[in-house]
């Protein structure tokens, strides 16, 4: 893995995407850690957290986490997230944060020398090549291990650097998850499991 103690560097974190990708591969993250992991290596000026929220009139299960990160070296960017109901009926919720990222990461380019983004979404990749053409090199954390692979190839192509997901995982793992036996109960309201799916705890 290549960096630089001195290289100016910011974190992008897709946040329903590292949640989905450290799902796959079986940990949660523990965001001090990761914090402190990407320290050590570089001059970190900004680490965003990017989190569609949904407003209900119940207790959002991503509060603690969204409250944890605001307050321990994180800019949290969140917006409301939108409910629907699909074709067939099913309740989804809708709530990409892709722009937000990309003009945060093109507004800071100037003042950068390596963006590390943490997402593995092909969206990025014109992103990628924008902010590359303006001097500033581009790592991707994501996962090719996770079935199906969570990045794209021509995001992975595009980066200067790919870092995989699983083994950077051990300097910020919260705890391993073990299966759980299915059975009713009230959704968890852990930092660590924000986009759980209620009926899965």
């Amino acid at each position: 893995m290549h960096f630089l103690p001195n290289e100016r560097t910011a974190l992008f974190i897709d946040g329903a995407n590292l949640y989905s990708a450290s799902r796959n591969l079986g940990f949660d993250v523990d965001y001090r850690s990761l914090l402190e992991y990407f320290r050590q290596k570089s001059h970190i000026i900004r680490a965003y957290y990017y989190s569609a929220v949904l407003e209900t009139e119940e207790y959002s299960p991503l509060k603690p986490l969204t409250d944890w990160l605001a307050y321990n070296g994180y800019n949290l960017v969140t917006k409301p997230a939108k409910e629907f109901t699909d074709a067939t009926g099913r309740r989804r919720i809708k709530g990409n944060m892709d722009i937000e990222l990309a003009i945060d990461m093109l507004e800071l380019s100037d003042r950068l020398d390596h963006a590390v983004l943490f997402s593995g979404d092909s969206d990025f990749r014109r992103l990628v090549e924008a902010v590359q053409r303006r001097g500033v090199r581009v790592s991707v954390v994501s996962s090719i291990r996770t079935s199906p692979p969570m990045i794209a190839d021509e995001l992975r192509r595009q980066a200067d650097q790919f870092l995989e997901l699983a083994e950077i995982a051990p300097e910020f793992t919260r705890r391993q998850m073990e299966p759980r036996p299915h059975r009713p109960a009230a959704p968890r309201q852990t930092p660590a499991e924000p986009f759980a799916d209620p009926h899965d705890a």
